[in-house]
């Protein structure tokens, strides 16, 4: 496992694997924080709804 990082490390399209992984991880992230926010607001919504009805 080791000797394939290292490998990545040297060559030009290791290091664009490697940028590119970090960019989809913290859109990840971002899609994450997001969602539970967003869920968070309609669980909200519902829950008025419901006690209205």
């Amino acid at each position: 496992m080791l000797s394939i990082f290292r490998r990545l490390m040297k060559s030009e399209q290791g290091a664009t694997a490697i940028e590119y992984t970090l960019i989809a991880a913290l859109i990840s992230v971002a899609a994450i924080v997001a969602f539970r926010s967003v869920g968070t607001s309609v669980t909200n919504l519902m829950s008025n709804v419901a006690a209205a009805m």
